[in-house]
Parts: structure tokens; sequence; C-alpha cells
């Protein structure tokens, strides 16, 4: 019997007349080698008339314990297992859910990417120990280069940003044993024991191309050539009235139909009706008052001149679809609406505005839960009495990106919407997250606590837009119509 001197990692081959039998780490593991092939427990190994020695007598086992290739083992198996786990994470929402087929596509990559880490977990294992498959060693390396390729696109998207998450940590751990990892394989240089290494290194770069384009097309892509497109009416009918009636009852007829061609959500979607007294400019001043008072930096965007004290006052309000809803490509909805005056009513016109702030869909995703909070309710999220704030209604809910790459390197951001029946409300996206907390805040509380600068780049960044319609009428026109038989 011939025990082989050390290999790099301290195992030792025992061979037989010439037959290798198999190898050990330890004196203790060959002792079973040999008690497997029938020989005594106590056979004397010293004994140089049955047993050659070379490189080292019976006492010289290097991994006799072999604590540092356990270790290279485990950490092996821990990096891997976090990157298989991080890609499985990202592919997964993007192979199901992306919008788009390139985004799909990146998704499903990022998938075998995990398989392929998932197959690289028993390559470790066999590549530092009995080495009994030749690629376990290149397998690995694949692993650890998508480890260290995607942990290095994720620290870049993040440092456009720079937010502080909790999961710029995992990256940069991840990161760093990446490097330290692909720093022990071409120590060991693995590539020696592939049977075709160019063709080998061809691949992965072929796959690294083909990702990386992939990748950069998913991110910097914006589908430009879909322009949105909205088809938006708001009418006013013939009156309803009769001669014992103080009333009229006026038709408002609302429509909406998405004719572009891309999907959106509405975010704030409501219709208004106001009636505006004036006074009769004799003198055709009226233009003048287009400007206010001095030392006051409000203005007025239409003036007439003989029409001066033009002062709207909402009567009628509400929503179209709702906060949370979609308008689909070629998707229309109706709405009629009988808007009541009283037949000796002060107004002069009647104006009808039906306005969307809208969501572009191929930018953002809405969660499904989308709530609502009313500031009036203290259980439900009320902050302070009704004089003091106001009463309306807190729409909420996370807006993710359609990349998932996008979502896990920054902070969350959130939709937030108010409507009232009695003002004119917006809806903007902000990283403020209004769960958790004990008391929503007032509606002006929160716009005091916006960034200005980031409402307007991730309005830009999830297509955040509005777009309105307007119809107005005369009062004396309707109440015309209304006499007619």
């Amino acid at each position: 019997m011939v025990v082989e001197p050390p290999d790099r990692r301290g195992l030792r081959r025992i061979t037989i007349h010439g037959k290798t039998v198999g190898s050990a780490w330890s004196l203790r593991e060959l002792r079973k080698v040999l008690s497997r092939l029938g020989y005594p427990d106590d056979m004397d190994l010293d004994d140089r008339s049955r047993v050659h020695w070379r490189g080292g007598d019976s006492s010289f086992w290097p991994d006799d314990r072999g604590w540092r290739r356990h270790l290279v083992v485990g950490l092996m198996l821990v990096g891997l297992l976090g990157s298989m786990g991080l890609h499985f994470v990202i592919g997964w929402a993007d192979a199901l859910g992306a919008l788009t087929f390139a985004q799909r596509l990146v998704g499903v990559l990022f998938l075998l990417a995990g398989v392929v880490q998932g197959a690289a977990l028993p390559a470790v294992v066999d590549h530092w120990g009995r080495r009994q498959v030749k690629l376990s060693g290149a397998l690995v390396l694949l692993g650890v280069l998508m480890a260290l390729a995607t942990t290095t696109l994720l620290l870049f998207l993040w440092l456009q940003e720079r937010e502080f998450i909790r999961t710029v940590v995992v990256f940069l751990a991840l990161w760093l044993w990446s490097l330290w990892a692909l720093n022990v394989l071409i120590r060991e240089k693995v590539w020696r024991g592939i049977p075709h290494p160019k063709k080998f290194a061809a691949g992965v770069t072929i796959t690294a191309t083909l990702t990386a384009v992939s990748l950069g097309y998913s991110i910097l892509y914006q589908p430009i050539a879909a322009p949105l497109h909205f088809v938006l009416e708001a009418e006013f009918g013939t009156p309803q009235t009769d001669a014992d009636s103080p009333y009229m009852h006026v038709p408002l007829k609302l429509y909406a139909k998405n004719a572009g061609g891309i999907p959106v959500y509405l975010i704030v979607d409501d219709y208004t009706v106001t009636g505006s007294t004036a006074e009769f400019a004799r003198d055709g001043l009226g233009m003048a008052e287009w400007k206010t008072d001095e030392g006051d930096v409000s203005w007025n965007a239409d003036a007439q001149a003989f029409v001066r004290g033009e002062d709207p006052e909402i009567i009628a309000s509400g929503q179209f679809q709702g906060p949370g809803s979609t308008l689909d490509i070629g998707e229309e909805f109706k709405m009629e609406r009988v808007i009541t005056l009283p037949k000796d009513t002060k107004f002069e016109t009647l104006n009808a505005l039906l306005s969307f702030t809208f969501l572009r869909q191929d930018r953002g995703k809405l969660d499904d839960d989308f709530y609502t909070e009313l500031s009036w309710v203290e259980a439900d999220g009320g902050r302070c009495a009704p004089d003091d704030c106001g009463e309306y209604v807190i729409y909420h809910g996370r807006v993710r990106y359609n990349t998932n790459l996008i979502n896990v390197t920054r902070k969350p951001r959130y939709v937030v919407a108010f409507w009232s029946p009695e003002e004119n409300m917006d809806g903007f996206i902000t990283s403020i997250d209004l769960t958790g907390r004990e008391k929503s805040p007032s509606a002006m509380e929160m716009y005091e606590e916006l960034d200005v600068d980031e409402t307007a780049t991730e309005a830009e960044r999830y297509g955040l837009g509005s777009v309105s319609v307007n119809s107005e009428v005369s009062v004396k026109g309707l109440l015309k119509q209304a006499a007619q038989p």
C-alpha cells in the first residue's frame, strides 16, 4: 500500500498494488478506508514492508481537523445562498408581474442565475471535498461571478439615490464576499479542471453581455412610442322644471376614454360644478382685475373687459371612478348627474370641471391595498377637530417601479391624495409613509412635510400627470331653455 503526499488541500491519495482505493484527510479516515476494504482495525500502518509513505509519515496530515477547509466551505455556502435568495427576490416579481417583455426577460434571467447558484451549492462541497466532478470548481466560479455582477449593479443603482436602506448592507456584504470568493478561486486556479476553458469563458462572456444589455434596456427604456391621449367631456344638458316648482334640475353628462396606448391608474378623479356671480363693468375696465391688489402675489388667469368681481362658488362636487381605479387602453366611462338650482339663483354662469391625476402603468404599479382614512374619525387616523383641520379623505398606498432592481435599491414610495368636495385637492408621490403613525397629518401638515424636489422627481419618474376639461354655460340661457314648452 502507498500513501501519496498531501495535495494543496491536504488530501492524501491511497493506492494498493497501483490501484487507487480512496483518499484521506487524516489517519482516522485512512483506517476507515482500509476497514471498508476488509483490513483489520489494528493494522500496523508503520510497517514499512506493508505500507510505503511518500511526502511524510503517518503523523503528517496537514488537514487533520480541516477547520480551514470547513470554514471556506461554510463561507462559500452562506454567500451563495444569500446571493441565490437575492436573485429570486428580484427576479420573481419581474418575471411574473413586469409590464414589458424585456423586463420579464430580465426577471427570468435573474431566476436562472439563482438556479445556477443553487446548483453551485453541492459543487462547493465537492470541490473542497473529494472532487468527484471535474466541473465543480467551474460551477462555483460561475456562481461567484454572477454574485459579483449583480451586487455591483445593485450598488451602482443605489449610489444614484444614496438613500439609506437596510438592504444596502446586504448588497455590500455580498459584494465583499464575492471579491473574497473570487480571490480564493483564482488562487486555486479552478479553471484548470475545465475540459474546454476557452468555450467556457466565451459562454460566460456572451451570457454577461446579453444580461447587461437586457438590464440596461429594462432600466433605461421609456415607452415614448405609445403616447398618452384622453378624451374627456363635461356637458350640461337641457334643464327640467315646472311652473309650480321654485327649482330646476340641470343634467350634467361626464365622459372619459383612454384613447392612448398606455393604461393608467387614477389617483384623483373628480368633477366640480361652480357657479359664478359677477358685476357688469360699464366702463369696460374689467381687464385690469387680472392682477390683484399690490402686495398680493396671486392673480386671475381669466379676465373680461365688461365683467368685474367674478366670484366662483362650488355648488356640486363628486368623484368619477374613485382613486386607485384604472383606465385601460380603449376603456371608457360615463356618468350622469343632476344639479339642482333655484330659479332665482344669483349665479350668472355655471362651470363644470372634470379633472384627473393619473399614474402611468408602464412606469409604476400601485399596490392593491390602496386604502382610505377619514380625517374626522379619530380611530381611523383623524388628527384634530374638523374645525381646525377641515374634513377630507386621505388616500394612501405603496407604488413600485416596474423594474424590481429599482425597488430593492431605494426607499419605498407612496401615493398620497386628499379629497374634499369643498376644496381642490391634488395627488403626489413621496417617500413619507403614513402607515404606522398614531394619527395621520392634516392636509396642511402633509404639504409642509413634502420635499418639493423629491415630489417633482418622483412625478417625472413614475409618469404622474394631470388632465382636465371644463364646460361653461349661462344660467339665463338655462332658464330660457327650461321655460320653453
